[in-house]
């Protein structure tokens, strides 16, 4: 993890990358401002005929211990590789076509690992920047002002994650389960900020939806649109406020299905965000994986398989028709995440 001092040298190269983008922008804009969107991968940047199926919340490699443990989020890249190319190869053989990987700062986030893991499974994963929830933001950013993580965001967006060649597609957060802490609304007010220079997209795991009305406020006061929030982990409340925040404009996001709770279940809520017309706002995924470097061998992975094998069947047999179920599993996700 990055001391003080790190991260400020790593904001004048941020700046760098910023300066170089902001003229490719530029040129861009000369050439045509109708370019078509892409989903940036650790691949490269892959437009929407390259793609099918995605998943828009997993994990390949995660780390929950806190920032100050020695040896968080480190691991030799080979034995990552080892583990968990042979489940990205499931996962395509299964169809689904790119993982958004889902673990920003403060939880073990290693751009080069998922570098090496993608690359040896010629597999395109979709990385964040953000920072997660107190108390595992890491001190060089509760030391940081808004502009300084609004500057570090924006570097990551427009250049690349900590000189791993990867480039960050979107923005992940998190809020506390018994509200919004002040250090993490100054990491959503940079975000939003950042989001909306790049058209970013911000997702937020947050449990307990009472404090999302209060972040889509700070994204629309920061000058950004609920339009580009994804509420992570939707279904752990209400359908009510599910369809409240809906009508907001945010993205509703069902991510443990396979995992607790019957299909039924899953089903039923998908059902009832299509009827109610939210059916372009709602994307699915299971929160599997990983490699995690504080078990031995990394512990023991979850496939990326069961939405393809298991449940699409299912929710097919309940009546959601072929041109619905694609619109849940490859348009919505790659709509969320392309810019």
């Amino acid at each position: 993890m990055w001391n003080r001092r790190e991260f400020l040298r790593a904001g004048l190269c941020a700046g760098a990358a910023m300066a170089l983008a902001g003229c490719r922008m530029g040129r861009d804009a000369e050439e045509g401002e109708d370019a078509m969107e892409k989903l940036i991968t650790t691949l490269g940047p892959l437009e929407a005929s390259a793609v099918g199926m995605i998943l828009p919340h997993e994990h390949v490699f995660v780390d929950l211990r806190t920032p100050d443990v020695p040896g968080q989020g480190e691991a030799d890249a080979q034995d990552v590789v080892a583990l968990m190319a042979p489940e990205l190869e499931k996962a395509r053989a299964a169809g689904v076509t790119a993982i958004v990987e889902c673990s920003p700062e403060g939880v073990g986030r290693n751009a080069a690992i998922l570098k090496a893991v993608s690359e040896a499974a010629a597999y395109p994963l979709v990385a964040p920047t953000g920072i997660y929830r107190e108390p595992w933001v890491p001190r060089w950013a509760q030391e940081a002002s808004e502009d300084a993580l609004h500057e570090w965001m924006l570097g990551e967006l427009q250049g690349e994650i900590e000189g791993s060649g990867v480039q960050a597609a979107w923005i992940k957060l998190s809020a506390g389960d018994d509200g919004i802490t002040e250090i993490e609304r100054k990491i959503l007010r940079a975000a939003a900020r950042a989001g909306a220079e790049t058209g970013a997209i911000l997702g937020s795991h947050t449990r307990r939806g009472r404090v999302l009305h209060e972040q889509l406020d700070i994204v629309e006061a920061a000058g950004y649109t609920p339009e580009r929030f994804i509420w992570i982990h939707a279904q752990n409340d209400t359908l009510a406020l599910n369809l409240e925040v809906a009508a907001r404009g945010a993205w509703i996001e069902y991510d443990a299905i396979g995992g607790g709770r019957e299909d039924a279940f899953w089903i039923g809520r998908i059902q009832a965000m299509l009827e109610a017309g939210h059916g372009e706002q709602v994307m699915l995924s299971h929160d599997r994986g990983w490699y995690d470097p504080a078990k031995p061998g990394g512990g023991t992975p979850k496939a990326f398989t069961y939405i393809s094998e298991q449940f699409l069947p299912k929710l097919a047999a309940a009546g959601v028709d072929e041109a619905t179920i694609e619109m849940l599993t490859a348009t919505n996700p790659f709509r969320a995440f392309a810019r």
